[in-house]
């Protein structure tokens, strides 16, 4: 679920989303595969924290740029024992990263440093500002702390109550990231009041037991590193645990726990996201199918109530019958051999002809009115919806460009149909098979007048009170030749293959409202009753995610703590 459609819950839902599908890929599956890698220890901080040179100064070597020019780090540096090389350069951790042996400003590379100062056993990757200027550069910092064993927030005595790092640091202790702090620049003299202050802060954001080490403000030796007493207790302390294949293995195992841990609330926010996606495009839906089928049925309506028998359609029925038509065309084939004779000498076309045409204007009339009376109402109930609204385009507020030859061609069809009904019907009745076609298209033409009565076929209401006399006559003729019983089922069967003709090119209308929905990102089958919602299938997930971490036991239960600070540093 990409949650396409413009609602509140989207956007945090496709942060979250993408988020977990990152660190499942970069850090949760690799992890799980090996539990005895190096730990990993993502060194993140504001902008000119002091990050790149901490690093440098505690492998002892130059492997990340520093400088004035913010930001400094390009591209995420990797520094590991040589003999712990080969995990990282595999790729299986990070697999989104390109590994690379020499600096790099590609925002996609991972450079790989070997330092033998540094413990077997433990790596440093110095990541991007977590408040970088550069988009980029913050998405990445987020992506590398998701993917830390232990996480080495550096501030400065100038920026530590900044609110994006603590946000940051909010955000690692939910997910039950091993977590360490370095206060660098501090001037000597404000040491403690600084440190008080910083302990406080993180007392308030529940992260009391975070280590604090502080790095006195003073000047980088030749080298751009830092003097050896100001980085030695955090080196000792990264030495101690380095050491320690328990201490590494219980930091590895409570951040994997708690990453598995946070997966269970992450994926039911997306389950309610995608609750809300799914409501909203059956709500779509919903309405855009709502106004086609009231224009259906207003279009049933119209067809059955006589009011279609006015005007045009009325005239020529009055003149088919009027002129004697109907009798003669049921008579004999000489009627159509008069009326070609008429037609050509007075240039006039056959009232049946006339007839026929007054018909399929006024059907084609009715279903261009309807599709255009439900489009402008589901452009209006998708307008008031914010989803809806974002969909729309303004093709949708009136019919398709071809509906027109769709209309004309449906009528058209249903003609043939009413036809090769009465052929059907007329099958074992002499009369209108000696009579051939031309009785059968007359006798077509009043079962289509017939469809837009209310009654069997007799036409009704004051228009067709002057041509009643000929009509109840015809109506006789009719039911001499097919029965009163049978003219009444080629009427309604007739009726009904209209109707039905006319849902299903509204439907094709309405399907252009749910082929937005579609195009959006969310398919057909998402959207129908009955099926399974993903947001149910997303709750099972993290339900049986929630059972596996259970049964694997990766902690005790207690919450481990980081081993004690040296002496030197702050506690």
């Amino acid at each position: 679920m990409t949650y396409p459609l413009v609602l509140p819950s989207a956007e945090e839902a496709r942060e979250v989303g993408a988020g977990l599908v990152t660190q499942l890929d970069d850090y949760l599956l690799p992890r799980l595969t090996r539990l005895d890698a190096p730990l990993l220890v993502v060194v993140g901080g504001s902008t000119g924290a002091g990050k790149s040179t901490l690093v440098n100064s505690l492998v002892q070597a130059r492997v990340s740029a520093t400088g004035v020019l913010r930001p400094t780090t390009r591209s995420p540096v990797l520094v590991s024992h040589p003999a712990d090389a080969a995990w990282f350069r595999q790729g299986d951790l990070l697999p989104g990263l390109t590994r690379t042996t020499g600096p790099t400003t590609a925002p996609d590379a991972l450079q790989l440093v070997a330092a033998p100062a540094l413990p077997p056993g433990l790596a440093f990757l110095d990541a991007p500002d977590i408040d970088s200027v550069v988009d980029a550069n913050r998405a990445l910092a987020v992506q590398l702390l998701a993917a830390a064993d232990l996480w080495l927030f550096v501030t400065t005595a100038a920026r530590y109550a900044d609110a994006v790092p603590w946000q940051l640091l909010q955000t690692a202790q939910l997910r039950g990231t091993m977590l360490a702090l370095v206060l660098d620049r501090v001037p000597p003299d404000a040491i403690d009041e600084i440190v008080a202050h910083l302990r406080e802060m993180l007392a308030e954001h529940d992260l009391a037991e975070v280590p604090i080490f502080v790095v006195p403000e003073t000047a980088v030796d030749g080298q751009g590193l830092l003097p050896e007493p100001a980085t030695a207790p955090l080196r000792e302390w990264f030495g101690q645990l380095a050491g320690d294949a328990a201490a590494r293995a219980a930091v590895v195992r409570q951040t994997l726990d708690g990453a598995l841990a946070a997966l269970a609330p992450a994926v039911a926010g997306l389950a309610a996201a995608t609750d809300d996606q799914l409501d909203a495009a059956r709500a779509l839906a919903d309405r855009a199918r709502a106004a086609y089928r009231s224009a259906a049925r207003n279009a049933e309506q119209a067809v059955g109530d006589g009011r279609l028998l006015r005007g045009e359609v009325l005239g020529r029925w009055q003149d088919f019958v009027g002129t004697g038509d109907l009798f003669r065309s049921l008579e004999a084939r000489v009627g159509r051999i008069r009326d070609r004779i008429v037609s050509t000498v007075t240039g006039r076309p056959a009232p049946a002809n006339q007839l026929r045409s007054a018909i399929e204007s006024q059907l084609v009339t009715l279903i261009r009115g309807t599709a255009v009376e439900a489009a402008e109402a589901a452009y209006l109930g998708w307008q008031a919806h914010p989803a809806g609204a974002a969909l729309l385009t303004s093709e949708l507020n009136r019919p398709a460009d071809d509906l027109p030859e769709r209309a004309e061609r449906l009528v058209r069809d249903w003609q043939r149909d009413v036809l090769d009904l009465v052929r059907t019907e007329a099958g074992d009745k002499r009369f209108v098979a000696r009579t051939a076609a031309y009785a059968v298209n007359a006798t077509g033409l009043a079962v289509m007048i017939a469809v837009f009565a209310s009654t069997a076929f007799i036409p009704t209401g004051l228009e067709v009170a002057a041509a009643g006399g000929t009509t109840v006559a015809a109506q006789k003729v009719l039911e001499a030749i097919f029965g009163d019983q049978a003219i009444r089922s080629l009427a309604n069967r007739s009726r009904d293959g209209l109707l039905q003709r006319i849902r299903a090119l509204l439907d094709e209308e309405a399907g252009r409202y749910l082929q937005r929905i579609s195009a959006a990102g969310i398919a057909p089958e998402a959207i129908s009753s009955g099926l399974t919602d993903p947001g149910d299938r997303l709750r099972a997930a993290a339900e049986q995610v929630e059972q596996a971490r259970t049964a694997a036991g990766l902690t005790s239960g207690t919450p481990y703590r980081l081993p004690g600070t040296m002496p030197g540093a702050v506690a």
